[in-house]
């Protein structure tokens, strides 16, 4: 297998601001000479969202949909001098060392599922993925992907695989049902999830999902134990999740019916 890797960007530039919610992203400009949405290690959620944003966002490349390119992208404490709002000079101060970036995609276009309906099989790769990382954040009222070039884009995984702000009972986590999964926005238009299901468990390889948790920096890994340990706890949680897929197909397919 291939080993995968995120190439390592130093910020040049902080652009501004993008006031979308709490943590307070920002296009920034980075020593290539691309812009990136970045997003930031001392918001709210701390590096765990940034954890979710790079296993989600790599699990969904993995799978062939589109998501930007991730970066890792090191911030140093002189942007904060020149910032005149003190909320965001507090923000770039505690976020320091090495944060997440996406590749800005310039003229890009919110994704209205009222305008666009999209391939079902697509929307069924996305419903089962969102399943898997209990992603929350995939609603009609924040549909997080973005039109771009006619194609669609999967962003923001922050709020995904959201076990690991209490790891008291993660095993327990791993195994429920995903409730929410009545709001995605994309659930009547997902028709196929069986099939979905069925290629997708070929696709995630205990090889591909340790790939994919190894790519977690061992400094965002400082909380809960050892940096090992929480990797194979992510593992672990992930391929339980893979393993009840079909049970969580079943109870997509029943909030489906609801639906339609």
């Amino acid at each position: 297998m291939i080993k995968l890797e995120l190439r390592t960007v130093n910020v040049t530039r902080y652009v501004t601001p993008l006031r979308e919610g709490g943590s307070l992203p920002a296009i920034v400009e980075a020593d290539d000479g691309f812009l990136y949405v970045l997003k930031f290690r001392g918001a709210g959620q701390g590096v765990k969202a940034l954890i979710a944003e790079l296993i989600g966002g790599e699990m969904a490349r993995a799978m062939g949909l589109r998501v930007p390119e991730l970066v890792f992208a090191n911030l140093v404490d002189t942007f904060s001098k020149t910032e005149p709002d003190e909320e965001i000079q507090d923000l770039l101060r505690a976020s320091t060392g090495l944060n997440l970036g996406l590749h800005y995609l310039s003229s890009s276009i919110t994704f209205d599922p009222l305008v666009t309906i999209i391939d079902p099989y697509l929307a069924s790769q996305i419903v089962w993925l969102d399943c898997i990382l209990t992603n929350v954040d995939r609603t009609p009222r924040n549909t997080n992907m973005l039109t771009w070039n006619k194609e669609l884009w999967l962003i923001d995984h922050g709020a995904a695989l959201y076990f690991h702000h209490n790891w008291d009972n993660w095993e327990e986590q791993s195994k429920r049902l995903f409730m929410q999964i009545k709001d995605h926005v994309l659930l009547s238009q997902a028709s196929d999830l069986t099939g979905v299901s069925e290629e997708s468990r070929k696709i995630f390889t205990v090889e591909l999902i340790r790939e994919i948790i190894n790519l977690i920096p061992g400094e965002w890994l400082k909380e809960e134990g050892s940096a090992e340990s929480q990797r194979e706890v992510y593992v672990k949680f992930i391929e339980t999740r893979i393993a009840i897929s079909d049970l969580l197909v079943n109870q997509s397919n029943n909030a489906r019916q609801s639906l339609i």
